[in-house]
């Protein structure tokens, strides 16, 4: 009598395998992606939010809005802001009493491909569908529309 005890895989079952693998990893990829830009929007917001405190002590300091959108004040989160994956503008009204910024989200579940956030000088952070250029009009009033 003799038995063919041979050990190993077939090369079939290695294949399951590896297709298993791969969905799983595909399923894993999906979701970390999703989180990351949740991580990276609540960033852009953060610093959006940074922008307003650093607008407020600027007015009180200039008694206007001249150049804000020039100053450290902004182009530091601004930096932090691209860095997240956002691309934020500045807007001030002619009469320099009044200043608008808005950055692009990136796409998640909850933030559909266009969202934007604004936020301007009387304290408004709304989230959006409306383009930046239309939330912050270049010489307008400049506030979140």
């Amino acid at each position: 009598m003799i038995t063919n005890k041979s050990k190993g895989f077939t090369i079939i079952e290695l294949l399951v395998v590896i297709a298993i693998i791969a969905v799983l990893a595909a399923i894993v990829l999906v979701n970390v992606t999703s989180y990351i830009n949740r991580g990276r929007n609540a960033a852009i917001k953060g610093n959006l939010s940074t922008i307003l405190t650093n607008a407020a002590v600027y007015f009180d300091t200039n008694s206007s809005y001249s150049g804000f959108c020039g100053t450290a004040n902004f182009t530091g989160p601004q930096a932090a802001i691209t860095g997240a994956g956002g691309t934020a503008v500045c807007e001030v009204n002619t009469g320099n009493t009044a200043f608008c910024a808005c950055s692009t989200m990136n796409v998640t579940t909850a933030e559909p491909t266009g969202t934007t956030f604004c936020i301007d000088s009387d304290g408004t952070k709304k989230q959006t569908t409306t383009a930046c250029a239309t939330e912050c009009p270049t010489g307008a009033v400049a506030l979140c529309v």
